[in-house]
């Protein structure tokens, strides 16, 4: 893929980065971070710094991220589980229709 300039705002700053990534990919990105610095409020976004905002968000991420794959390897578990249960359920009816 060829690497293009993508320019995006993020917390009122313009960020200018090249990146073989879909441009609209990249904002749709931006915007998630700038709806979570949204969600903090006006008053945090008056009081705090563009690096302390993106700190926040980088956390709420983060516990996001850490979240969402603790659940996926629940899910791998529990999947995992019930195909091996399954699986020995057909080996017994195989064995006994014999």
């Amino acid at each position: 893929m060829d690497k293009r300039t993508v320019t995006l705002e993020i917390a009122g700053a313009k960020y200018r980065m090249t990146s073989d990534a879909d441009e609209e990919h990249l904002l749709e990105l931006a915007r998630i971070i700038n709806d979570r610095i949204d969600d903090l409020g006006p008053k945090a976004q008056r009081t705090a710094t563009p690096a302390q905002l993106l700190a926040v968000v980088a956390l709420g991420l983060a516990d996001d991220l850490l979240t969402a794959e603790r659940r996926r390897e629940e899910v791998e578990e529990v999947t995992r589980e019930a195909v091996t249960k399954a699986i020995a359920r057909i080996d017994e009816r195989l064995q006994t229709s014999q």
